[in-house]
């Protein structure tokens, strides 16, 4: 009698396409909010191979905060249009001329905890049931504590405490009026299950995450990426340095690594011998011990 044995991968695989089809089998309009990060890219792959032959049945949705990474835009759009998917763009900067939100000021301003408000405005426009994000559970001890699919009430808001129990891979997307859910089909992952996916894949990243010299500036124990954003202080100076990033966001909080891993063999060596998490160099994630869990409790991704 032949046994099929899965590895690890493909358990993983297995797993996340489930979370998927589960998704578009209990909600009316859910999206895939994608950054451009390596973890909404993989989510899209996975959403590929969940629906192959046919087209992914999903939009995917963008927060601009009109401080992201050229390469990052360049790249979204190139998939979109590989992908013939529909795209949603939630704008930060038009949430600021309305006067939705204020523009923060300082040294340290971002627009990160801006995007919550324009997240939540493109939900309620577009009718979204849920959101499918590319969150991980090793990525911060606020990401540790949600469920695959996590309810969102008519506020948008996110209460730890009151998570539905998923026993059994059996999943309750019900919800009232005006409500939605979030799900994270790769919650399992570490960032180095994601990494060798990437690589037995053959999946296009962002020419970002591999090892390239850029200018930046020492700041927040990080090397931050200069930019017509970035106001220097006196004592501050920019250099040119040959860095990479293990995680993407606006360019004004993410923070670079020094690497010379300019393949996707290379970063998988190297993650392997890190002990610390890729939001370590995320200077929005330094401003207290619970900044990741406040935002996500207002509605954050």
């Amino acid at each position: 009698m032949s046994k099929y044995y899965l590895n690890y991968l493909d358990e993983l695989e297995s797993e996340a396409i489930y979370v998927l089809r589960e998704v578009w089998a209990q909600f009316q309009n859910p999206v895939i909010l994608f950054s451009g990060g390596k973890d909404s890219i993989v989510v899209t792959h996975l959403a590929r191979k969940a629906f192959y032959p046919a087209k992914i049945p999903f939009a995917l949705m963008h927060v601009d905060t009109g401080h992201n990474f050229p390469e990052t835009i360049e790249f979204r759009d190139r998939l979109i249009e590989s992908l013939g998917a529909r795209l949603i763009v939630g704008s930060v900067q038009e949430s600021i001329d309305k006067g939705r939100v204020a523009e923060e000021r300082g040294k340290n301003a971002t627009r990160n905890a801006l995007q919550i408000t324009t997240l939540l405005d493109a939900i309620e426009e577009n009718k979204i049931d849920c959101a499918i994000g590319g969150g991980r559970r090793d990525e911060e001890k606020a990401r540790a504590k949600e469920r695959f699919f996590s309810h969102r009430d008519d506020f948008g808001q996110w209460d730890p405490k009151n998570q539905r129990p998923e026993l059994w891979n059996i999943f309750n997307g019900k919800h009232f009026e005006g409500e939605h859910f979030r799900a994270f089909p790769i919650s399992n992952w570490t960032e180095m299950d994601v990494w060798n996916y990437i690589k037995r894949e053959n999946i296009k990243i962002p020419s970002l995450y591999f090892a390239h010299e850029r200018e930046v500036v020492w700041r927040n124990n990080s090397w931050i990426p200069n930019s017509e954003f970035l106001k220097l202080e006196e004592h501050e100076e920019v250099i040119t340095k040959k860095i990479r990033f293990r995680t993407l966001g606006d360019i004004t909080i993410t923070g670079g690594i020094e690497s010379e891993a300019d393949t996707v063999e290379k970063i998988a060596e190297e993650v392997a011998a890190m002990r610390q998490t890729e939001r370590g160099n995320r200077s929005d994630d330094k401003r207290s011990e619970t900044a990741m869990e406040d935002r996500k409790r207002q509605g954050y991704f």
